[in-house]
């Protein structure tokens, strides 16, 4: 057994054999893969990184594993292997990320590129850092040491993946039935779902980083009130209603996270700059495990800092181009508008970029997702989260922050177009979304 020291968790238990498996190269790999991408330039603090965040998960998730655990009807061993695989599970479920994180997910090859086992699916499409994670877990260095180090107790690299996608692979679903229920939906839900392990950990640990208030919540009441109930022959995660305040708490920092943080205007320009680099297809990531190992921020840098693309340089010098509009638009996107013909009539370089997201993905896709329950004993009911509380309801509506950015030296020039066009932007009759234009 070893101790180590977090900041967010204080001391983090883990075994001599953990140790083996977090010390392996795939996960160490995620030392040099920072949390927050270009949020740093907003947020000096914010340099932490997926390893250490995937340490932190994996804290969370035990929590909420032994806390589910407890109304399963099973022997002690098998509570052993279940709660091994979902520590593992969670602890691995970042190994696919690429360098910067999510921007650099559009230079992943089709996923059929990749040595994907069959039962994953959807090879036409563009393969995304969770299929790298099943990649790495099921076809790469690591898989052997999985099986040399747990697979003893019934745990390996493809039920370690069956948690993170949510479906076993065939004929290996008694895997995760205990007593004649499955247990499958209540596990991948602790890995991936509206109230899982990584949330628990990354809004906490970001907010911290980045040195704001928004992504705190209750998580000791949150979790101390997690269960477990039949739900449609499975087993499902479920929430005592007394933990309701703190579960709507938790989501509204996450909301308000992606407002003040995650959508900053400075890291989603230098997205935006990144993202440009791309198009020249200069840098593709590769699909096979041995050499997607070696990307991570410092390869991509020094692609970067030996590329003569004026965007990598823009990159590396660390030149944004400046805001001149932001929009939050509720309804529509800005795109489109009079002002962007009257900044090419004017001929100044500029481009736009549109942060959208909801407060829940999970509730626009009821019908595709395991659902989380909220358990009434005294009235002995069990209902769906969302029919529960008001908040899904309330704050249905995409956010969407649409913005506008030129050329430093082109400033000027984009302010006085903005000046004629702000009272067509301004009238109600025309637009239905506030805008906030740079202050000096």
């Amino acid at each position: 057994m070893a101790s180590i020291y977090d900041p967010i968790h204080g001391t983090i238990e883990v075994s001599s054999t953990e140790i083996k498996l977090i010390d392996s190269r795939p996960f160490q790999r995620l030392r040099h893969i920072k949390q927050l991408g270009f949020s740093e330039l907003a947020f000096p603090g914010a340099t932490h990184t997926r390893y250490a965040h995937s340490l932190g998960a994996m804290q969370m998730a035990t929590r909420m594993v032994d806390r589910a655990l407890l109304v399963v009807d099973a022997s002690d061993t098998e509570k052993m292997r279940l709660r091994q695989t979902v520590r593992l599970a969670v602890l691995f479920h970042d190994l696919g990320h690429a360098p910067m994180s999510h921007v650099s997910e559009r230079v992943m090859p089709k996923a059929a590129a990749l040595d994907l086992p069959d039962w994953i699916g959807h090879p036409a499409q563009q393969a995304t850092h969770e299929d790298y994670t099943v990649l790495l877990l099921t076809k790469s260095e690591l898989t052997p040491l999985i099986d040399a180090q747990v697979g003893a107790i019934g745990v390996s690299g493809a039920r370690l993946a069956a948690l993170v996608m949510g479906r076993a692979p065939p004929g290996d679903e008694k895997a995760f039935i205990v007593g004649g229920v499955d247990l499958l939906p209540l596990l991948h839900q602790i890995v991936s779902s509206e109230m899982d392990a990584d949330r628990m950990d990354y809004l906490r640990r970001d907010a911290y980083y980045a040195g704001v208030t928004y992504g705190n919540f209750d998580h000791q009441w949150l979790t101390a009130n997690i269960t477990a109930v039949e739900w449609e022959g499975t087993l499902a995660m479920a929430l005592q209603h007394r933990g309701m305040w703190a579960f709507e708490n938790f989501l509204l920092a996450r909301y308000h996270m992606f407002l003040s943080v995650y959508y900053h205007y400075t890291p989603i320009c230098f997205d935006a700059l990144l993202g440009r680099f791309y198009e020249s297809g200069e840098y593709e990531l590769p699909a096979d495990a041995d050499s997607y190992l070696s990307t991570d921020d410092v390869h991509l840098n020094m692609a970067l800092r030996a590329s003569d693309n004026p965007w990598a340089k823009l990159v590396v010098r660390r030149k944004p181009y400046r805001m001149l509009l932001e929009t939050h638009d509720f309804t529509q996107t800005a795109a489109g508008s009079p002002l962007d013909a009257k900044l090419r009539d004017a001929g100044v370089d500029f481009f736009r970029t549109k942060s959208s997201g909801v407060l829940s993905k999970y509730f626009r896709k009821r019908n595709e997702t395991f659902p989380l329950l909220v358990l009434e004993p005294e009235r002995n009911r069990v209902s769906r989260i969302e029919d529960y509380t008001p908040l899904y309801q309330r704050f249905d509506g995409a956010v969407a922050v649409s913005r506008i950015y030129c050329k430093p030296d082109e400033l000027d020039a984009a302010k006085r177009v903005l000046a004629d066009v702000a009272p067509t932007l301004d009238d109600p009759r025309q637009r239905n979304f506030p805008f906030v234009p740079l202050q000096s």
